[in-house]
């Protein structure tokens, strides 16, 4: 069995909270401390785990925290079992073996992950990498070595949005794609763009990106050579994430529905990459998602 390995976790962003459960997927947690973290259906899916069984602890531990509030740190720490706060990144080099940056607000990604990418630290980069191809080389051209960033959207990996061989056979040739998800195209398109991407990889080339904007909800039209898609993103407007694939011989939609199981999921892939066990995720495929957003922006 490979060793486990020692996790530094960074950042925190606004409605975004991932340093309290990727770290909990690890470390267990603290279950009076966790109830006071300020998103809810974190303690509410972690309670409704069976731990160690259900977690990551036998691949590693989060064993340092740094966010840019030390009150935040120390709050994340208590909740997550995390034994070290660091006061910087600069910090962090030296007692970890592999890094988590848990922010999704993609202008921050380059500035935080370059201290560790300097240092030769394997890094995840949480959801999306960036929102231009300009962004995204830059922060993959700092590498030291090929795969030290890993970078994804935990739904390539949830159970109930991948096509099953009976759900492939049932659809025929998947012709065009619908989705649906709340909030921002910025930082939640990456939701719907990856895992049609996983499901489709005989969608050929990217052809067109058409976007356009009503009463707050983006509407995103993309054209690759043997399939398109139709995308909404709602903003305010609540909506369940949901992608709907249309066939030659059926329709099929698919509903998001456990965020636990595809975060442990990511994180183990992370883990196996580090470990050299496992291939990354390809470039291509990544810097596409890229390209769909950039063009997707209004």
């Amino acid at each position: 069995m490979a060793k486990k390995i020692k996790l530094g976790i960074i950042g925190m962003s606004e409605g975004n909270g991932h340093p309290y459960s990727w770290s909990a997927i690890f470390n267990r947690y603290d279950k009076q401390a966790m109830l006071k973290c300020p998103f809810p259906v974190i303690p509410e899916y972690l309670a409704a785990q069976d731990f160690p069984k259900d977690g990551l602890s036998h691949l590693g531990e989060v064993t340092h925290i740094w966010t840019q509030d030390p009150r935040i740190s120390k709050e994340v720490a208590g909740a997550s079992n995390i034994k070290n706060i660091a006061e910087s990144l600069e910090d962090m080099t030296g007692h970890v073996d592999a890094v988590l940056l848990a922010r999704d607000d993609a202008s921050t990604h380059y500035e935080m992950s370059l201290p560790f990418l300097k240092a030769g630290i394997p890094i995840y980069i949480d959801k999306p990498l960036a929102v231009s191809c300009q962004e995204a080389e830059k922060i993959l051209k700092s590498q030291k070595y090929e795969d030290q960033i890993f970078t994804c959207s935990s739904l390539r990996f949830a159970s109930e949005l991948i096509l099953t061989e009976s759900q492939k056979n049932n659809l025929g040739k998947i012709l065009h794609v619908e989705g649906a998800v709340p909030k921002y195209w910025e930082t939640y398109a990456v939701h719907l763009i990856e895992p049609i991407i996983t499901q489709i990889p005989d969608r050929g080339k990217l052809l067109k990106v058409v976007p356009f904007d009503k009463n707050g909800i983006r509407f995103v039209f993309i054209e690759w050579k043997n399939i398109s898609a139709y995308l909404k993103v709602t903003g305010d407007a609540p909506t369940p994430l949901q992608i709907k694939y249309f066939g030659t011989k059926a329709n099929l939609e698919t509903n998001f529905s456990d965020s636990f199981s595809c975060f442990r999921e990511s994180l183990r892939k992370f883990v196996e990459v580090v470990q050299d066990r496992s291939k990354n995720i390809a470039r291509e495929e990544t810097m596409e998602i890229v390209k769909i957003l950039e063009e997707g922006n209004l």
